[in-house]
């Protein structure tokens, strides 16, 4: 009794030792209480996903990287109720704890939008409706979240700090976002830029464009910015705002690849050999690989060039898949080469003829002769 009247006795900052050794106790038990909650959740998290539920064991992974936080927070709150707090430092005490109070149960919610992430990844790979959400929507609704988040921790903060309602506080941002939004205007623009790149859909994510005469594949639709992974393996940033003001050509969205090509064979070739040319291309595009009803091959005779006679062909492949067309494209090449050869047609060349003086073959020999008689009749 004597002991303990004597521990009693003892004052810090006109708290008891009592008091001093219970808020301690208090803290170290919400700290423990939070160390063993996320081990227990990081020791769960893998068996749950082993059991095929990502969505419950992403809640539990989410919540493993605040739950400390949030128990510290709260435990000191509590302990601080059992000191005797000077008047002079009460508020600012129990201001901050709130603050910390804000902060945590902040990070906590800012952590468990990686749960919609990972439930709108689920529900877009179900969906086999495009009027449904796309799979590019996904990342900017959870950075949307995230950014609400901070937004409402920061005003709330600040009413805490201010003791001012929230529309106060509003009120006075306002005044001031003005030359905020002045300065940010790239950012702005970007955020509408992804508005309407959403509202448009002139790609989705993973599919092939051409921008500029870069091809390459989207990669991600963020709130400011589109990333795109070229063919080369650079991973281009472009901003929204830019972007949504550019000529896109999506590769991806094309129901077909057509083909142009031109087969050019001498002049020396006779007619019904320039025919047999004509008919040979035909069969060989005739009910070809990938061709559609609606879209039947086409093969003419359609100029005469400087040096050769010119075929000109078109085809459809479908679907689009390049790699499969361009596996067509070289057997259609193979079959004109080894028809054409069997058959004697030549192909023609980019050639030039040329005629030397004093050769009295050549075509020109007549023009000269006729020239010099005719001026052997004016007398010059």
């Amino acid at each position: 009794m004597e002991l303990l009247t004597d521990a009693n006795d003892i004052v810090f900052a006109g708290n008891e030792l009592w008091r001093i050794l219970l808020m301690t106790a208090i803290i170290a038990l919400a700290f423990f209480l939070g160390k063993i909650f996320k081990f227990f959740f990081n020791r769960t998290a893998p068996k749950i996903k082993e059991q095929g539920q990502i969505l419950l064991s992403v809640v539990f992974e989410s919540a493993a990287r605040s739950v400390t936080f949030l128990f510290f927070a709260f435990g000191l709150r509590v302990a601080l109720t059992f000191l005797i707090i000077p008047d002079a430092i009460q508020s600012l005490v129990f201001t901050t704890v709130e603050v910390l109070i804000i902060l945590s149960f902040a990070h906590f919610l800012y952590r468990l939008v990686d749960v919609v992430d990972i439930w709108l990844q689920r529900f877009a790979s179900d969906d086999q409706d495009d009027t449904q959400i796309d799979v590019m929507l996904i990342p900017i609704v959870g950075k949307a979240i995230r950014v609400t988040v901070v937004i409402l921790a920061i005003l709330q903060v600040a009413q805490s700090l201010s003791d001012q309602p929230i529309t106060s506080i509003l009120a006075g941002i306002g005044i001031g976002g003005l030359a905020l939004g002045l300065a940010a205007q790239d950012t702005i623009r970007n955020f509408f830029g992804s508005l309407m790149i959403f509202a448009d859909k002139p790609f989705d994510v993973g599919e092939l464009i051409n921008l500029e005469d870069k091809l390459g594949v989207i990669m991600e639709v963020g709130v400011r910015t589109t990333k795109i992974r070229t063919l080369d393996g650079h991973m281009l940033t472009v901003p929204n705002g830019q972007l949504a003001n550019m000529t896109i050509h999506n590769i991806a969205k094309r129901p077909f690849i057509r083909r142009v090509f031109d087969v050019t064979i001498t002049y020396d070739t006779p007619p019904d050999k320039i025919d047999l040319a004509v008919e040979i291309l035909k069969e060989i595009l005739d009910n070809h690989v990938g061709m559609h009803e609606d879209f039947p091959p086409r093969v003419f005779f359609d100029d005469l060039n400087a040096d050769s006679l010119n075929i000109k062909c078109f085809y459809w492949f479908h679907p689009p898949d390049f790699w499969e067309y361009m596996a067509f494209t070289q057997e259609v090449n193979r079959q004109i080469m080894r028809r054409f050869n069997k058959e004697g047609i030549d192909f023609a060349f980019p050639t030039q003829t040329i005629h030397l003086a004093g050769d009295k073959n050549r075509p020109l020999d007549v023009g000269v002769k006729n020239l010099d008689d005719r001026q052997e009749e004016q007398g010059t």
